[in-house]
């Protein structure tokens, strides 16, 4: 497995459960996990001879290494086997994640919902890095049951139905793929073949494919989807906006090409 787990540290009341949720992927992954938080600052402002880098002498950064380092020991706890490190980044947070996310196996990030017209159009940082595909995002949300299936959408491709089936298979638990009951469901006999050990179950739906997911996310550990580009870099498809938003678990976004190394 290449590349660490990375995960965005905000010190937000969510913080705790998305270190968790990165300490126990990059743990099934047996690979690192990174925590990464972005340092944001307005140079128009300052004083005369105060560099834009540093524009109170440090003292942002010091500002940071309190939830840094309790980060770290919530992540330590959790994985006392997985290799963490930690990072200030300059930059906005989108820009910073993605950068991280081009040498990563997976980003986490926490799924803030996103108010007003304008913070719409824009996306949350989650929507934003699964619109941009460098590489698969969870978002961490809701209440996942620990005993609790994969959830996937039977129309999606065969990079998120690998990251899916892979997920299942390291979790140890069932696979859930939904299809509208106007369709036959896809057999993924290759997967099937490679992942004996994961049970399939096919379920109908009527529900279009975002609230069908939804509505499964209950009593689910996590769901699966493509992030399907409709609007250029800014937001992914409206079935994964809606599961950001308002799923009861935490939700995969895998770009269309984006599993990678996951499924090895």
């Amino acid at each position: 497995m290449s590349g660490p787990v990375v995960v965005g540290i905000d010190g937000s009341a969510s913080s705790p459960a998305v270190v968790e949720a990165a300490a126990r992927a990059a743990e099934r992954l047996g690979t690192g996990l990174r925590l990464a938080h972005a340092l944001t600052w307005s140079s128009a402002q300052l004083p005369p001879g105060v560099p834009p880098w540093d524009p109170d002498g440090g003292a942002a950064r010091v500002r940071v290494t309190g939830p840094l380092a309790e980060a770290e020991r919530r992540a330590r706890r959790t994985a006392p086997g997985v290799d963490v490190t930690r990072e200030v980044l300059i930059g906005e947070p989108v820009t910073v994640l993605e950068s991280e996310a081009r040498t990563a196996v997976l980003t986490v990030v926490g799924g803030h919902r996103v108010t007003g017209l304008a913070a719409r159009l824009r996306g949350s940082v989650a929507g934003q890095l699964a619109a941009r595909g460098r590489c698969p995002v969870l978002v961490v949300r809701g209440r996942p049951a620990p005993t609790g299936p994969v959830v996937l959408a039977d129309d999606t491709s065969p990079a998120a139905a690998g990251f899916a089936f892979a997920e299942a298979a390291r979790r140890g638990t069932d696979l859930v793929v939904l299809h509208p009951r106007t369709t036959t469901a896809r057999s993924w006999t290759a997967l099937r073949e490679r992942y004996p050990d994961v049970l399939v179950h096919g379920r109908r739906v009527r529900a279009r494919t975002g609230r069908a997911l939804v509505a499964a996310s209950s009593g689910a550990q996590l769901v699966v989807i493509e992030a399907r580009h409709r609007i250029a870099d800014a937001l992914p498809g409206a079935a994964a906006r809606t599961l950001v938003d308002h799923a009861h678990c935490p939700v995969a976004v895998i770009p269309a090409e984006g599993a990678g190394s996951w499924t090895r």
